[in-house]
């Protein structure tokens, strides 16, 4: 089922875009008005084109609800970190001791540095 609404979809936003495409620039924002006349005349045929464009939108919304819809029903509980198995490794593991620097120095020969040089 989700397959079929998911070509749906993709076959819908394919179609959008064209109809997008072929209709008459009538804002001429970037100066790029469209021309006059052609074979069909201005306002049928760009009434015609906005319907069809207003179809395929609302087709398209429709089955972007329907596609949240089913992958919802098909979520399991739980997060995503719990289907991983993150959460089963010990937190030790991941963090080092706050205490323990002697993974964080190496040994020197004359023993462990000091932190701060003294004022001799």
């Amino acid at each position: 089922m989700e397959n079929v609404v998911l070509t749906v979809h993709l076959l819908l936003a394919l179609a959008l875009i064209g109809v997008v495409l072929l209709q008459r620039s009538e804002g001429g924002g970037l100066g790029l008005g469209g021309g006059g006349g052609g074979i069909a005349s201005g306002r049928s045929a760009a009434s015609a084109l906005s319907k069809v464009t207003w179809f395929l939108a609302i087709a398209f919304i429709i089955t972007s609800l329907g596609l949240t819809v089913i992958a919802v029903r098909n979520s399991a509980s739980g997060s995503v970190v719990d289907r991983i198995g993150i959460s089963d490794i010990p937190a030790d593991d991941l963090v080092a001791p706050l205490g323990d620097t002697d993974t964080l120095l190496p040994p020197t020969e004359q023993g462990d540095l000091p932190l701060v040089p003294s004022a001799d």
